[in-house]
């Protein structure tokens, strides 16, 4: 997949394209049948199949204070939906200059005049354009007059409900990370550095963990979670704690993984924690020993977790052939 910042890296390079554009937060399962019917279609038309997207997500340009945890960062979204098979990624940077764009106006510049769009194929609720105006009526008809022909992905529902990046996002934040995964395709992941932290759990405890310097924005409910590690390009068993070690008297959200049979040293590593279930609530005990009895359960239970085959992990790694972003 080749990545594009702006129009112009790619304009009058593409001779036709077949198009969908949305936020793609999460890229959960709708998401993927839309880009994945993209790909199908510019396949038997002989068109470039193109995803359309923008960085920061156009909420925190339109409603800086009152937006939601994302499920992904850029960097992580265009990641997942370069294994879905789209030959380019237009990644936009979103201004108010650009929301103030009639559907009419954006299309012709980003989508016409710059990928020579032939068909365009979207999501059932999506809207672009200045007040969100340019629904599936209103670009069929721009459609007709600029031709080119316009589809609609209908809901993709998992268990009765339509995937969505809202029901994603609650069921995270209720610690809820085994139902996430139908709806994901993957178990949920953040990433981060391991950086230096107050040295209690070897010291003090006997269990060491890799404590993340935090970057993304989505975190599980407070508690303690069988994960799987990606570090170093292996994956490990492990057990995460969420919270603010009540027990030390805490008060900054912290996420300390302990890696199961695993004694490297990890400073300055990055590395992607995978959410697999939940175990407990975090909890305050009345001792070190106390604490100690029941990590030492935990890990037993997320051994016992990981060890199913329904928890097993399955990695893609990410298509690109021209990292244009890198630049």
């Amino acid at each position: 997949m080749i990545i594009a910042r702006t129009i112009e890296d790619i304009q009058d390079t593409i001779a036709g394209a077949c198009v969908t554009i949305g936020n793609f937060d999460g890229v959960h399962k709708g998401h993927q049948k839309l880009i994945q019917l993209v790909c199908s279609r510019a396949k038997t038309q002989d068109l470039v199949s193109v995803v359309v997207t923008f960085d920061p997500h156009p909420l925190k340009v339109l409603r800086s204070d009152k937006t939601p945890p994302f499920i992904t960062l850029t960097e992580q979204k265009i990641e997942l939906i370069s294994q879905h098979g789209p030959q380019v990624c237009l990644l936009l940077k979103f201004t108010m200059g650009m929301a103030k764009l009639t559907p009419e106006e954006f299309v012709k510049k980003y989508l016409l005049d710059g990928l020579n769009m032939k068909e365009m194929i979207i999501g059932y609720d999506y809207h672009l354009g200045k007040g969100r105006a340019g629904n599936f009526e209103t670009l069929t008809e721009l459609g007709i007059k600029h031709g080119f022909t316009v589809d609609r992905l209908d809901p993709v529902s998992i268990e009765d409900a339509v995937v969505s990046s809202t029901r994603i996002r609650d069921l995270v934040q209720m610690g809820k990370v085994w139902a996430v995964r139908p709806l994901l395709g993957r178990f949920y992941q953040i990433r981060g550095e391991v950086i230096q932290g107050m040295n209690r759990g070897g010291r003090l405890l006997g269990f060491p963990t890799a404590n993340l310097k935090l970057m993304d924005e989505l975190f599980p409910k407070p508690g303690v979670y069988a994960i799987w590690v990606e570090v170093d390009n292996q994956v490990r068993m492990g057990v995460a704690n969420i919270g603010k070690n009540p027990t030390f008297g805490n008060n900054a959200l912290s996420v300390e993984a302990h890696l199961l049979d695993f004694e490297d040293d990890i400073y300055g590593t990055d590395i992607r924690v995978h959410f697999v279930q939940r175990i407990r609530d975090e909890k305050k005990f009345n001792g070190i020993e106390e604490l100690k009895d029941r990590i030492a359960k935990d890990i037993n239970l997320g051994r016992q977790i990981l060890s199913q085959p329904e928890a097993e992990i399955k990695l893609t790694k990410p298509n690109f052939n021209n990292k244009s972003d890198d630049k």
